[in-house]
């Protein structure tokens, strides 16, 4: 008998009997050769290409009677069984085709079972994350819903191991989009700071998630209490009570009463609903966190979430269909107000959430007019708070630049044009631009709110003069909206100046066309001649711009003015 046989058979009878042994029947994975063993079993099945498919047979009982027997000792395991079920499951994967065996259930199983008791374990985490990248297309191709089903506890993983697996997460990450994952996908991503304020307040209050051994997990009630919560997630059952010492000051378990506390750990599967963000008890919690210390984890996690928003909208953009971007819109627009109060965290975000608004805006200008009620809403809501400011700002120019949605939805249209007729007579009020004097208010705020509804003004004015040049019936009410702000003469001369400039523009309609007209055809809309390409401004050379545009100069032209000359330099 040669060496390699020998070898087969040794390590082959080391599987057989760990999966029938009675003293390794209730935790296999404390034999320290079993892992071993398995390995070289699948190593064996892989190089032997002539008897490939015998060893695979003769090995493949063993192996998933193994794995049985792994997944039913997790509960009482003392040692990590993470390792052992991703390289049975490899083995699965590779020669499943062969026994005929389904790898569906047992992936499920093991992400269901184990990985929710294991995650905070940085061996199984990376080798979880490597398994999935190895197997990636086969996964995505045989087994398109498994990923997306359990997008959640992958947030999980990453939550809570940070910077350190965020490269090898990130190639992991388009497989957990999908159709069913694409919409509770975005808020899971933004509220990954709250998923960290979670976990760490498990860790605190039920003992650490991770330790020196497994056994040390295993005797904390954390992971059992995460477990549970993942259950009710997936299977709508409910937590069972904390047993009757559960509020008693020396207890080690959960209280499961804490409304809070389960408010917090069952959203960390789904994200937090947008009544959550109402309710005191979460303010305060989010307070709290801002207020004390930010640990390291956290730190890592308010870093590294824009970036898979990034990667989330570079996937949008590039392969959602139009039903389901235009249904974020709606949920972007909400959670641009309700993020967690870290300062550059917001920055970061609110940023990349207009950008890709305006993008998906950009992609299909119909958006426009099939969320006008939304738009409207958030018109309205223009001065609650100053990201609310900025997102009237980005919607009013967008309206203006698709003229609400194209020259096909006139009704549409109309209605924006009302809402913005409404919100520009509504500034005409001195109050509005903090003309009178307020006692209550600081000169630094008066001067910022009122340099802000100005900037506010200037971008309303321009989106009505861009409908009315759209759809030209809606010119005469442009016209007397734009006279009473030119009449006016309100303080700050950008406003009244500016409806004074497009008044005059109104007066030439070839070149009111030219400038404020559609910068691009789109679905029908006819390109007309001299029409400018704002986007090809810094290369163009017109000399009919008119020059009040071009900071009141007067007179003849003394040369070519090129749009360089009226466009901000990037």
């Amino acid at each position: 008998m040669s060496d390699r046989a020998r070898d087969w058979d040794f390590y082959l009878r080391t599987v057989s009997n760990s999966a029938r042994d009675s003293n390794f029947a209730n935790d296999p994975a404390s034999d320290p050769s079993l892992l071993h063993a398995v390995k070289k079993l699948c190593d064996f099945c892989r190089q032997e290409e002539k008897s490939s498919e015998d060893l695979v047979a003769r090995v493949y009982p063993h192996i998933n009677k193994l794995f049985q027997r792994s997944i039913a000792s997790l509960s009482q395991s003392r040692s990590s069984n993470g390792i052992l079920l991703l390289v049975i499951l490899q083995f699965f994967l590779d020669f499943g085709e062969v026994v005929l065996h389904d790898a569906d259930p047992s992936l499920r199983t093991f992400f269901r079972s184990c990985l929710s008791r294991e995650f905070a374990d940085p061996v199984v985490a990376e080798a979880t994350l490597d398994f999935l990248n190895v197997n990636k297309n086969k996964l995505l191709s045989s087994f398109p819903n498994l990923l997306p089903q359990f997008f959640p506890l992958l947030l999980k993983l990453i939550a809570w191991h940070g910077e350190k697996l965020e490269k090898p997460f990130l190639k992991v990450f388009p497989g957990l989009v999908s159709p069913g994952s694409f919409l509770p996908l975005f808020p899971s991503l933004v509220d990954l700071p709250i998923l960290v304020v979670a976990l760490e307040k498990v860790e605190r209050s039920s003992g650490s998630l991770i330790g020196s051994s497994i056994a040390s997990i295993q005797k904390s009630t954390a992971p059992e209490m995460l477990l549970a919560l993942m259950d009710e997630a997936y299977t709508g059952s409910t937590i069972g009570d904390g047993g009757g010492d559960s509020e008693s000051e020396d207890s080690s378990t959960i209280d499961v009463a804490d409304p809070l506390f389960l408010e917090l750990l069952k959203d960390e599967n789904d994200g937090l609903a947008e009544r959550h963000w109402t309710s005191p008890g979460v303010a305060a919690v989010l307070q709290a966190a801002i207020n004390s210390p930010q640990s390291d984890r956290l730190r890592q996690i308010l870093n590294m979430a824009p970036r898979l928003l990034d990667l989330y909208f570079t996937i949008a953009l590039r392969d959602a269909n139009n039903s389901l971007i235009c249904a974020l819109i709606p949920i972007l627009m909400t959670r641009n107000s309700a993020l967690f109060p870290d300062k550059n965290y917001m920055y970061e975000l609110r940023r990349r959430l207009l950008e890709f608004m305006l993008a998906a805006f950009q992609l299909s200008p119909d958006f426009i007019a099939l969320l006008k009620k939304p738009i409207i809403d958030r018109l309205g809501e223009a001065y609650d708070s100053p990201e609310k400011t900025e997102l009237a700002l980005q919607l009013c120019w967008a309206v203006g630049e698709h003229g609400g949605g194209g020259g096909s939805h006139k009704d549409a249209a109309r209605e924006l044009f009302e809402s913005l007729e409404l919100l520009l007579y509504e500034n005409l009020s001195s109050s509005r631009l903090g003309l009178r004097q307020e006692s209550a208010v600081s000169s630094d705020n008066r001067n910022f709110r009122k340099s802000s509804q100005s900037r506010l003004l200037c971008f309303v004015i321009t989106a009505i003069s861009k409908l009315a040049t759209y759809h030209r019936e809606l010119l005469p009410r442009a016209r007397v909206a734009l006279g009473k702000v030119a009449g006016s003469r309100i303080s700050d001369s950008r406003v009244w100046r500016r409806a004074r400039d497009y008044l005059g523009l109104m007066n030439e309609p070839a070149i009111c066309l030219s400038v404020l007209g559609p910068s691009r055809p789109s679905h029908g809309q006819m390109h007309y001649p001299g029409t400018v390409n704002w986007n090809e401004g810094g290369t163009k050379m017109i000399a009919h711009i008119p020059f009040y545009i071009l900071g009141e100069q007067e007179g003849p032209p003394f040369h070519d003015f090129s749009f360089s000359d009226i466009l901000p330099r990037r």
